[in-house]
């Protein structure tokens, strides 16, 4: 069955910086969208970077362009999340999902079919 497993999250102070990985299984990983999201307490569930199939394209959002990278290693099967200049804004469950439906990057949470069950992201001041 399709599995995605996150890792990597933790504890850092601010400025800081941390790496998401997010492994893939059950299905042919190059042919889904990858997305990374995150979610605070209290607020919905909101894309962070998207990436599409090849990893040619990537989309990001405002509050973290410039300091968040997306990746991916279809050999790997794998998505990555490289995260700097870390905020305390920041800290949140950062979730990955796939989306095999569609070929663009999708900024809402409801066009992605798997979930992963998220990693804990917290950035003291």
């Amino acid at each position: 069955q399709v599995q995605l497993v996150e890792s990597g999250g933790g504890l850092v102070q601010a400025g800081g910086s941390l790496r998401l990985s997010c492994a893939a299984s059950g299905f042919t990983f190059s042919t889904a969208v990858m997305g990374w999201f995150r979610q605070a307490p209290g607020k919905e569930r909101d894309i962070v970077a998207g990436i599409r199939r090849s990893g040619a394209i990537t989309y990001y959002a405002d509050s973290v362009k410039g300091r968040f990278t997306i990746s991916r290693d279809n050999a790997k099967n794998t998505v990555y999340l490289q995260m700097n200049s870390l905020k305390p804004e920041d800290t949140a469950v950062y979730y990955c999902a796939a989306d095999f439906t569609r070929g663009l990057i999708s900024t809402t949470s409801r066009a992605y079919d798997y979930w992963g069950q998220g990693t804990q992201v917290t950035v003291s001041s």
